[in-house]
C-alpha cells in the first residue's frame, strides 16, 4: 500500500490520526495532517483503510501495490 496525503485539503480533524497513528499525525501549530509513513507494513493497513475512509476531506489516497 502507498499512502498520499493532499495536505491542503486537510481540514485537521484529527481522525486519521486516531485510526491510524503509526502512519498519521498532526502539526502543532495549526493541526494540519503529516504523513509519517507512505508505505506501511501490512499490520497497519486496516487503519490506514479507516483513516482514508472517515476522513471528512478526502485528503487521504491509498494505491494498492
Amino acid at each position: 500500500m502507498h499512502v498520499v496525503l493532499d495536505e491542503p485539503k486537510c481540514v485537521a480533524s484529527g481522525q486519521c490520526v486516531m485510526a491510524a497513528p503509526d502512519v498519521f499525525d498532526q502539526r502543532d501549530e495549526d493541526g494540519i495532517a503529516i504523513l509519517l509513513n507512505e508505505n506501511p507494513g501490512d499490520e497497519l493497513h486496516a487503519g490506514v483503510r479507516e483513516a482514508a475512509a472517515i476522513c471528512p476531506a478526502a485528503a487521504i489516497l491509498l494505491a494498492e501495490k
